[in-house]
């Protein structure tokens, strides 16, 4: 079977959600002070990430490389339809154009763990 290419993949809004799931899981209070303090969580959380990494499809790789590629006003974009959709006060935060750079900086790490 042939196998997709980035273009072919479709990436939803649940598609970044699920991507920033580790992000919604932390209280607003402590997501604002590392966001603020445009804090490296990615490092943090290297080891989980690896082992993550290993369990991932074809196609989710395609989609988290998707997601990668979009530029940080874009995935805020998204984040800001889920959180008027959710509710979620952490998607909020990463909404706001403060937490650009915090995105920017965080996916760059995470790149270089998922597609060393």
């Amino acid at each position: 079977m042939p196998t997709k290419s980035e273009n072919e993949v479709r990436v939803t809004e649940e598609d970044v959600i699920s991507l920033m799931d580790v992000f919604t899981r932390v209280p607003p209070l402590m997501l604002k002070m590392v966001v603020n303090g445009n804090m490296n969580v990615v490092k943090s959380f290297e080891s989980q990430i690896r082992e993550y990494r290993i369990n991932l499809t074809e196609e989710e790789l395609l989609k988290i490389e998707k997601v990668m590629n979009m530029t940080v006003p874009e995935l805020q974009e998204i984040l800001k339809k889920a959180y008027n959709e959710t509710g979620q006060k952490q998607l909020k935060i990463l909404a706001n154009p403060k937490s650009e750079n915090f995105i920017r900086e965080n996916l760059k790490e995470l790149r270089m763990i998922i597609f060393p």
